[in-house]
């Protein structure tokens, strides 16, 4: 596995501890210069091509092929279609748990949405699959399409996202609203959007026998290999999954596809290796996306501006075949402070792919909603938004009176607002132009994201010369764990990073848990930092009851491990190198695990969040309606930050994203046909450079005691969360116009 091994490190930072320093990425260098091997990467010996043929219509029957025309082409060599593929010992259709999606792998001739895999085309190179696949021409029995948030009867789910209650309330909800002095009834839209990290899904499956070898991006590779194990029969232990880079994954590399099963059973079905890549295009089916919204918020407050109560019901979608609920409305349920809080959901089934995890999912379509809402109010209430925001801070998490493990939001308003000048902000909108004549707005959103922990396990070895090894299943979809983890690494074994290998993205190596939900640090590193210490333990037991040592004597808890040294702690002076010991017990290495997992207790009795403040300026043409966002500066806190250079990076990003929910991003759906017609990086817009503005991100201290042995919270999907309200809010005060349907676009604005 050397090639998911990393071990240099600055000069600069080879003594003390790695924890809190800004290192550069470690995995930099090998993609700066091309080295990094991403799972399209690899070409086995004798490996074919799979390309996708894929359905064009939303909903309705594959009457047939023309087989033929695909098979005599030059260079392919096998059609997968239901008639054919290889058997399956698990049920495909087969719900066992909330993280078993249902999928399509030509298990019969229904189709279900649009992009959806109707048969597999296989051949000696890329170009002959490809145009095997369009030779196929399918013919369709098709029905109508249901399409949008009114295209089918609503039900009530009883789980939403991960398998929260669809509902929760808190005190008389009607009750606060009548008696309020101020009231908000308002609707709000998000739409249908994408994933679309850089590199597209993709699979190299490779079979010996039962035995199984495959390549491709997981954000979670015990899962994934658990999963193929109950689809094909066979032991995970018989599956080898190799991930050691992710070109990005925000959630849909997070669970097991129907394209990466099609791309094993096409290996099965020709007896060699075989590679299947996703088009951009087919990546808006099959592999999930962020469900659209509708949500209808009531908010009341007194004569002061301090809430009565609060109410959200979201509507939104999932398929017709399987259930995932964006949680929508709860984010509510830990933000402000009120009496009286409802938040409620339901759901349409659509002819679509299913939607999935998608960065901050629920937190990001419901914050955009929520905190648009507490602007309106502010407003009704003749207040500042941020003075308003501090009338209603929540000492305790509102839905539950737990305390809360730790809350800095009050510095984030704080530290964001001084950096930012709020205190300059007229109060009244269209106050403010700058030289060219165009509209100047301020606006502000709180962030706020829940700090999750999975369970993680790890192995830890200190070796005769003096290094050390760190193993564990993680995955590096671009947010730097491989220099974070490795930091953790070089902290809990006491010795200086260059002294540290890293092992990762491997299926071989100890379970990580998943990289999602903003929690892969906290998982990863606490079994990391446990299995340094387990070694650490075992190797002061032998230094100390070796009368031949200078520790004898000390006990396990009277040593402290430092730079490659065990010390005495009543006598520092008195020490002894790793290597020392290991060679006078005649021992080549020494081993330790950890496993980190969420402590229950702590989770019971303290809420868990991580928090910050989002301040946005906005220039607005009046004549064209056309908006650019000029400026961003977040502050955020998130307990013990392990890498401050990537905490900045993954903060930015968030807030790039947060602009791109505001302006940019959205899914076009053909309602006719139900398909996606901007399923492209042209025109399904993000942002580029020139969109992005200013940015700064400010890292707010924050001790936590009870969040995880380590303090770490996450940080990649928090600023998302604050950052599109507050420019949804900052559009408003530029104009004097509220646009409740996102992306703001031209035709809200033009003419202002």
């Amino acid at each position: 596995m050397s090639d998911i091994a990393l071990t240099s490190a600055p000069a600069h930072l080879r003594h003390g501890s790695s924890i809190g320093q800004p290192l550069t990425r470690r995995d930099g260098p090998l993609k700066v210069t091309g080295e990094a091997r991403y799972a399209a990467d690899n070409h086995p010996p004798g490996m074919l091509f799979a390309v996708l043929a894929v359905s064009t219509v939303a909903r309705g029957r594959v009457l047939g092929f023309d087989l033929a025309a695909a098979k005599g082409h030059p260079g392919v060599v096998e059609v997968m279609t239901p008639v054919n593929r290889p058997p399956l010992a698990g049920d495909p259709d087969g719900k066992e748990s909330p993280f078993a999606f249902r999928m399509d792998v030509l298990q019969n001739d229904r189709v279900r949405y649009p992009q959806q895999p109707v048969a597999v085309v296989i051949a000696e190179t890329l170009e002959a699959a490809t145009e095997g696949a369009a030779l196929l021409a399918p013919r369709y029995e098709a029905e109508p399409a249901r399409v949008g948030l009114d295209g089918a009867e609503p039900f009530a789910p009883k789980v939403v996202g991960a398998g929260n209650p669809a509902s929760a309330r808190h005190g008389d909800v009607e009750s606060g609203l009548r008696a309020a002095s101020h009231r908000l009834e308002a609707t709000y839209e998000t739409p249908a959007q994408y994933h679309n990290a850089m590199e597209p899904h993709a699979i190299v499956a490779a079979w010996d026998g039962d035995t199984l070898s495959i390549d491709t991006p997981s954000q979670g590779m015990a899962l994934t290999q658990a999963r193929i194990a109950g689809l094909f029969g066979i032991p995970p232990a018989g599956i080898t999954i190799r991930s050691p880079f992710l070109g990005g994954g925000f959630g849909s590399k997070g669970l097991l596809n129907g394209p990466q099963v099609l791309g094993i059973l096409a290996a099965r079905l020709v007896g060699r290796p075989v590679k299947l890549v996703l088009r951009r295009e087919q990546m808006y089916g099959p592999v999930g996306h962020r469900a659209p919204t509708r949500q209808t918020i009531r908010m009341g407050t007194d004569a002061g501006g301090a809430f009565t109560a609060i109410a959200n019901q979201a509507r939104t979608a999932t398929s017709t075949f399987d259930d995932f609920i964006e949680p929508a409305a709860d984010v509510a349920h830990a933000l402000y402070a009120t009496p009286a809080l409802l938040t409620g959901h339901d759901a349409v089934r659509l002819d679509t792919g299913t939607p999935m995890f998608m960065r901050a999912p629920g937190e990001a379509p419901g914050s955009i909603a929520l905190e648009s809402a507490v602007d309106e109010m502010a407003e009704a209430c003749g207040m500042d938004p941020l003075a308003f925001r501090l009338k209603n801070y929540a000492e305790v998490e509102p839905s539950s009176g737990r305390p809360f493990s730790s809350k800095a939001l009050r510095e984030c308003y704080a530290q964001g607002a001084e950096r930012f000048g709020w205190s300059r902000r007229p109060l009244a909108p269209r106050r403010m132009r700058d030289e060219a004549g165009l509209l100047v707005g301020w606006g502000m959103g709180t962030a706020i994201f829940p700090a999750l922990m999975f369970a993680g396990h790890a192995r830890a070895v200190l070796k005769a010369d003096g290094t050390g090894v760190v193993e564990t299943g993680a995955h590096d979809m671009g947010q730097g764990a491989w220099t974070a983890l490795a930091q953790i690494a070089a902290d809990g074994l006491g010795l200086p990073l260059d002294r540290i290998e890293f092992r990762s993205g491997h299926s071989a190596l100890p379970d990580a848990g998943l990289a999602g939900g903003s929690a892969h640090t906290a998982t990863a590193g606490v079994a990391i930092d446990r299995a340094g210490a387990d070694a650490i333990a075992k190797l002061a037991g032998l230094a100390t009851r070796d009368r031949r040592s200078p520790l004898f004597g000390a006990g396990n808890a009277g040593v402290v491990a430092r730079d490659g040294r065990l010390h005495r702690r009543d006598d520092e002076a008195r020490s002894e190198g790793y290597a020392d010991i290991l060679a006078r017990a005649g021992l080549g290495e020494i081993e330790g695990r950890g496993t980190g997992a969420a402590d229950p207790a702590a989770q019971a009795a303290f809420a868990m969040h991580a928090h910050g403040a989002v301040f946005a300026e906005v220039k607005v043409d009046p004549e064209f309606g056309q908006v650019r966002c000029t400026r961003l500066v977040g502050a955020f806190a998130a307990g013990r930050v392990v890498n401050p250079r990537m905490v900045r990076s993954q903060y930015k990003g968030g807030m790039v994203w947060g602009v791109s929910f505001a302006l940019h991003e959205q899914a076009v759906t053909d309602g006719r046909t139900g398909r996606v017609m901007n399923a492209n990086l042209a025109e399904y817009h993000v942002p580029v450079n020139a969109d992005v503005p200013s940015l700064e991100a400010i890292l707010v201290h924050e001790h936590d005691p009870h969040v995880n042995p380590l303090g770490i919270k996450g940080v990649g999907e928090i600023a998302i969360t604050g950052t599109a309200g507050a420019v949804a809010n900052a559009v408003w005060h530029a104009t004097g116009v509220r646009c409740r349907h996102f992306p703001i676009g031209l035709e809200q604005l033009i003419g202002v």
